[in-house]
């Protein structure tokens, strides 16, 4: 039987073009969008656009991944970062903004930026299967989609009002291509206090990069200037539930071994987050 196609995809079909041929749109065919020349694309039956082709992306977070996210991001512990997110998305958007999320993940930010904009809506772009599965139910104006950061959007040039990239990696010159001349990129990143105390206890963490923010002004140069800058700094509790999820929802969690985790020796009683959000304008 035929998926049907979710509203929020439905709303989004003006977005889209065909990955194959580029250029071309995208249409509902049979539970499935076709291009017209027949290059067709899968609907899955939890609700995203299977749009990626040929080889498979294989830094898609996993199901365990996904799950850990899912149950810490539900605690509340990172909604300052949100809010954050969702007010530099406001400033930006209009009444009936387009709002792309790449990397999107679960969708966490992304449905809260569209909670903040009543009649705006929404598209996640991410390569993890099961991080889709949860974006294409994130919130009801909000679609998904499959596809690869690093390479050309299945896109439209300038359809966004606002690009969110949040903890995800980056392709600025497709964040340009996408953005409308008067949209904003929205870029979060950690500084080198974020999950500092987990750092320094348990060696298996990823750690940040001291020459983050030179590589980040670097990348972006040529396409953006920053409008506005907002730090987002606070402590909070970590339960030893909390803690593991925090790490295994992370790539530390190919590094950090669940003995580590056990040993309430190790665990800090708190954690500090520590991140930076900053709005781009594109420059022409």
């Amino acid at each position: 039987m035929p998926v049907l196609l979710p509203p929020a995809l439905e709303r989004s079909l003006d977005l889209l073009r065909c990955p194959t041929c580029r250029g071309r749109r995208l249409r509902p065919d049979r539970g499935a969008l076709r291009c017209p020349v027949g290059h067709t694309f899968d609907i899955a039956r939890h609700g995203y656009a299977g749009l990626l082709t040929g080889t498979r992306a294989t830094s898609g977070d996993d199901a365990a991944m996904v799950q850990a996210r899912d149950r810490f991001l539900a605690t509340g512990a990172y909604a300052p970062i949100r809010q954050a997110v969702a007010r530099l998305a406001a400033d930006a958007a209009p009444e009936r903004g387009t709002v792309l999320d790449v990397g999107c993940g679960t969708g966490y930010y992304l449905a809260g930026v569209l909670d903040h904009l009543p009649t705006a809506r929404g598209l996640g772009l991410d390569t993890s299967v099961r991080a889709l599965r949860s974006a294409a139910r994130a919130h009801d104006r909000a679609a998904a989609a499959a596809w690869d950061v690093f390479r050309p959007f299945p896109l439209a040039d300038g359809v966004a009002d606002v690009v969110l990239n949040v903890f995800a990696p980056r392709n600025p010159a497709e964040f340009h291509r996408v953005l409308r001349p008067t949209g904003r990129l929205v870029v979060v990143r950690p500084t080198g206090r974020h999950l500092a105390e987990l750092r320094h206890r348990l060696a298996g963490m990823v750690s940040v990069d001291r020459s983050k923010e030179q590589r980040l002004h670097r990348a972006l140069a040529p396409c953006f200037e920053a409008v506005d800058t907002a730090q987002v700094e606070y402590s909070i509790p970590l339960p030893r539930r909390e803690a593991r999820d925090l790490v295994a929802m992370t790539p530390s969690a190919r590094h950090v071994s669940d003995t580590d985790l056990d040993d309430i020796g190790r665990l800090p009683d708190r954690l500090t987050v520590s991140v930076l959000a900053t709005a781009y304008r594109p420059q022409r």
